[in-house]
């Protein structure tokens, strides 16, 4: 695994979600009661950026159409997705937040 520094723990506060671009990969970083959870920042039934959705508890909306996503583990809850949001691995050091997206 090769984790890669994305942010700060303060540029995401509980119950948001920041926007950070990997190696060519947008990723949705997604604060979730103080853990934090990467998913792709795109809806898998249009491609809508899922980070300027709503993030309630550990489901985001997305804005087009209301697909919901469990960004715990990219799961798709509620039509029109029906296929997961891909997810990567993330790890906090000190005020650093690392997403391994291998």
């Amino acid at each position: 695994m090769t984790f890669i520094p994305v942010g700060r723990t303060a540029e995401t506060p509980p119950g948001t979600i920041s926007v950070h671009e990997v190696n060519g990969v947008r990723i949705a970083l997604c604060n979730v009661n103080g853990r934090f959870y990467a998913i792709d920042d795109v809806c898998t039934h249009d491609g809508g950026p899922l980070d300027q959705g709503e993030l309630e508890g550990n489901l985001v909306e997305c804005p087009r159409h209301g697909a919901r996503f469990d960004v715990t583990d990219g799961r798709a809850v509620t039509l029109p997705a029906v296929r997961p949001v891909k997810t990567y691995k993330v790890q906090v050091e000190g005020d650093d937040v690392l997403v391994d997206i291998a």
